[in-house]
């Protein structure tokens, strides 16, 4: 008994001393942040703590227009990503269809095309439809990514087949099965899905750059890094512009971490 205490008392230490470790960076932007910039990288009393860095971002900048254009993009995509590669997914681990095992294979082998062939033909097609520097140059080519595709279909690979064949039995379709089954069941994989995706886009910075060259259509990441290049010596403005970008994803992360965890922790159903 007291071994097993003794080795939970070593674990959470363990654990407390890495939680720690992986803080400190956070800790460290979010100090310098509030500080002028003579005292950045010193230890400053709190009475030189100051919100002015924000200020100066948010009144030299349109940080809530690039605020706004950021989670409006990231929505769209999470939302196409939850939605096309779990049918997709779905799809190719439960149903039977002519050619199904040379469309998985060649999904496969776009997996292994670098993106930054394919973003210039990408681009010509954005420009001849009148969609670069608009929403929909960052967005629709991404509203179905097959990282997300392949996840799934692991994941409903673990789903019992006797389960979706009862409810055929029962009447449903396989857009009913789809919805009504699998998609209650699905909560860890949606949550996996959600918080990857949703952190790749928020921080996406080599599309919007590309794609969009008109500053109130920049996303936060790009905007930010017009301020950088502007005051790259001013490390308070570069941390405390870091801190806005950084926050909603942390945020976003501490809401969905319970089924996420659950999601890397198991595969389908629990007996």
């Amino acid at each position: 008994m007291m071994k097993k205490k003794l080795l939970k008392v070593v674990l959470y230490t363990v654990l407390i001393g890495l939680s720690l470790i992986f803080l400190l960076p956070i800790l460290y932007v979010f100090y310098n942040s509030l500080l002028p910039y003579r005292y950045v990288q010193t230890w400053a009393p709190v009475s030189v703590w100051t919100l002015d860095n924000f200020k100066e971002l948010f009144t030299k900048y349109p940080i809530m227009r690039w605020y706004w254009n950021t989670f409006a993009s990231t929505a769209i995509v999470v939302a196409g990503n939850l939605i096309f590669p779990t049918m997709a997914g779905y799809a190719l681990a439960k149903l039977r269809f002519p050619g199904k095992k040379i469309i998985f294979g060649a999904l496969l082998i776009s997996m292994m095309v670098p993106f930054q062939l394919t973003m210039i033909q990408m681009y010509i097609q954005l420009a001849r439809l009148n969609m670069h520097n608009t929403i929909w140059a960052i967005t629709l080519p991404f509203l179905s990514q097959t990282m997300f595709l392949f996840m799934a279909r692991q994941f409903f690979f673990a789903v019992p087949g006797e389960l979706l064949e009862a409810a055929r039995i029962d009447g449903l379709s396989h857009a009913g099965v789809f919805a009504r089954i699998v998609c209650p069941i699905s909560k860890p994989l949606f949550a996996s899905i959600a918080i990857l995706n949703f952190t790749g886009t928020w921080n996406s910075y080599m599309v919007p750059a590309t794609f969009i060259n008109k500053v109130d259509k920049y996303t936060l990441v790009v905007g930010l890094q017009t301020v950088n290049m502007t005051y790259f010596q001013k490390t308070n403005l570069t941390l405390a512009g870091v801190v806005l970008l950084s926050f909603p994803v942390i945020l976003f992360f501490i809401c969905t971490q319970k089924e996420f965890v659950k999601g890397a922790m198991s595969s389908g159903i629990k007996a």
